[in-house]
């Protein structure tokens, strides 16, 4: 299932995270593993932070470079136990300069 979906202007969070939860409760059963997926610039301090969103969960990783090594998708798969928790990690990215959240 593909976690991709439109959810409106991210620049207004309150709605935006407020269509992300309602889409998530309809396509999926939580508590599950969730996919997340993100894109940023190939930099070990930048993908730290990310690993450290998604510190005391059970998580697997995988990791692919851009051809000129310039950047790095991340697609991280956590077990999470319901939407609340998959906005808190998304919103805890987010944080970090320069992510791109797929």
């Amino acid at each position: 299932m593909s976690n991709s979906c439109n959810l409106g202007d991210p620049k207004d969070p309150e709605n935006f995270y407020s269509s992300l939860k309602e889409k998530l409760e309809t396509n999926h059963n939580f508590p599950e593993d969730y996919l997340f997926k993100f894109i940023i610039l190939n930099e070990e301090k930048k993908i730290t932070e990310i690993y450290r969103a998604f510190d005391d969960m059970k998580f697997t990783l995988s990791s692919k470079e851009s051809k000129n090594a310039k950047y790095v998708s991340l697609s991280i798969s956590a077990f999470v136990l319901d939407a609340e928790h998959v906005i808190s990690i998304y919103k805890k990215v987010g944080e970090i300069e320069g992510v791109m959240s797929l």
